[in-house]
């Protein structure tokens, strides 16, 4: 099996001096990253570059033939985006601000600091890539809306929310970077981390962890693995789920439900792609890209002091936010009509027919659950269904049970403070006004379907006829 290269494309070392170029070679690699170019010859430089993508230079400002600092303009004009780290003398250190001030990217002073060394390239290789993305990114907004990728196939859909959400996975999938997915329960994160991983250019496998309820020693155990006698049970040494996402993606789900000391080992996992598996004294490396995703505000985890505020932030590079079902009530039918075929095809049934009342009286209804509960309708109500047309009792009896409250039914009406509605004056409607308005919202709501409208007002069919009748009548 070939290694995995890290990073994809390599980084250039030039120096006249063999014993540096080893010194640097060996540095980088015990540091993980293995995809070295050494040059010796500065006048090899730039045919190096015009035929090899180069992630970042590694430049020695004292080399013969043609200097570190005559190099540097030719590289930044011809190779703009590939970040330059000057290496310098400590008695040249003008020189090496002159250079920065030329466009250098960094400097290292010799004798060079191995920590100092494998720093700098780790920010230059970071520049690096958010410069591709933002290029990206540029080139996704000024062009035509992008045709559906096959990478997102099971996320049924053609919501213009969710395809713009597509065009910013599709820019930054093939990065390094983490991704933090958010979205209420049941919206499909684990689906958008999936089509992530497929667009990336990993070879490796897509692993998943659920992160809650899992405590410290659990989560290492379960991340990083553990070493034969690293504990009393631990007769076999035990590989983590991170080694098997190598070369691939790992995705942590739940990560809000982390514990303090679970937090601290992510943070180092992503800031310095390596590990402890439990009982080892020596750290791993990793090329995993990590995809985390969570249901809870991490930002209000972080001010109740639950949440550390530097792991927030590592993690937010890329943020994907999935909206809920009633943002994007259009998917409806989409969603209806996939998720019958799957559960006829499950139940070994012939597909229903929906009745046009269903769409109307879902797209009242908040869905808490989203896209996890509406599935489950669905099956549901093929599984008792017995006629052609399918059954609209599931489903309301589902509304009815979940939800009680009339805001909650119609999450078009809204609470302000502790109460259901808002009025703009201190002039209140009276209750003729009030009642009129509500079922003049409630038939409109539900597309002049009597029995829907009734259900969102909590009122039978035979009192919602009444007052419809007598709609320009003091009734009550």
């Amino acid at each position: 099996m070939s290694e995995t290269l890290t990073p994809l494309h390599p980084i250039l070392a030039v120096d006249d001096e063999r014993g540096v170029l080893r010194a640097i070679d060996t540095t980088l690699r015990i540091a993980g990253f293995n995809n070295i170019i050494t040059c010796q010859d500065s006048r090899q430089v730039m045919g190096i570059l015009s035929k090899n993508e180069v992630e970042a230079v590694l430049l020695d400002l004292n080399i013969p033939h043609i200097g570190g600092e005559d190099l540097l303009p030719k590289i930044n004009s011809e190779y703009p985006e590939i970040p330059i780290i000057i290496v310098t003398g400590a008695l040249d250190i003008e020189t090496a601000v002159r250079c920065m001030k030329a466009g250098a990217f960094d400097y290292v002073v010799k004798p060079v600091e191995q920590d100092r060394l494998v720093a700098a390239i780790r920010r230059s290789l970071d520049f690096r890539e958010l410069k591709r993305e933002n290029l990206a990114l540029k080139q996704h907004i000024m062009s035509a809306p992008a045709v559906k990728h096959e990478a997102f196939v099971e996320i049924i859909t053609n919501n213009n929310k969710m395809l713009s959400i597509f065009q910013y996975i599709e820019s930054i999938a093939q990065t390094s970077q983490p991704v933090l997915i958010t979205g209420d329960t049941g919206v499909g994160k684990e689906l958008v981390a999936k089509a992530i991983h497929k667009l990336s250019i990993r070879r490796g496998r897509f692993v998943a962890v659920n992160a809650a309820g899992l405590d410290d020693n659990v989560f290492s155990d379960t991340l990083f693995g553990h070493v034969k006698g690293a504990f009393t049970s631990a007769d076999q040494a035990r590989r983590g789920l991170i080694e098997l996402a190598s070369g691939g993606t790992l995705f942590l789900d739940e990560i809000g439900d982390l514990s303090h000391a679970s937090q601290v080992k992510l943070l180092r996992l992503l800031q310095e792609h390596e590990y402890l598996p439990l009982g080892q004294d020596e750290p791993k490396k990793t090329d995993a890209r990590i995809v985390v995703a969570t249901n809870k505000d991490l930002w209000s985890l972080q001010k109740a002091g639950k949440f550390r505020n530097d792991l927030i932030y590592r993690l937010q590079t890329h943020h994907v936010r999935i909206p809920p079902l009633h943002e994007r009530l259009d998917d409806i039918p989409l969603l209806v009509d996939h998720f019958l075929e799957e559960a006829a095809k499950a139940l070994k049934k012939k597909k229903p027919t929906p009745p046009k009342e269903l769409y109307t009286l879902l797209q009242t209804y908040s869905f808490p659950g989203n896209i996890r509960e509406l599935q489950a309708m669905v099956f549901d109500a093929v599984s008792r269904h017995k006629s052609k047309i399918l059954s609209l009792d599931v489903f309301k009896s589902h509304i009815v049970q979940e939800q009680g409250e009339i805001e909650q039914i119609n999450p078009k009406i809204k609470a302000t403070g502790d109460g259901i509605m808002s009025f703009p004056s201190t002039k209140l409607p009276t209750i003729k006004q009030a009642v009129k308005f509500l079922v003049q919202e409630a038939m409109k709501s539900a597309n002049n379907n009597m029995s829907i409208a009734a259900k969102i007002l909590g009122i039978s069919r035979q009192a919602l006829s009444k007052r419809l009748k007598n709609l320009d009548a003091d009734f009550l």
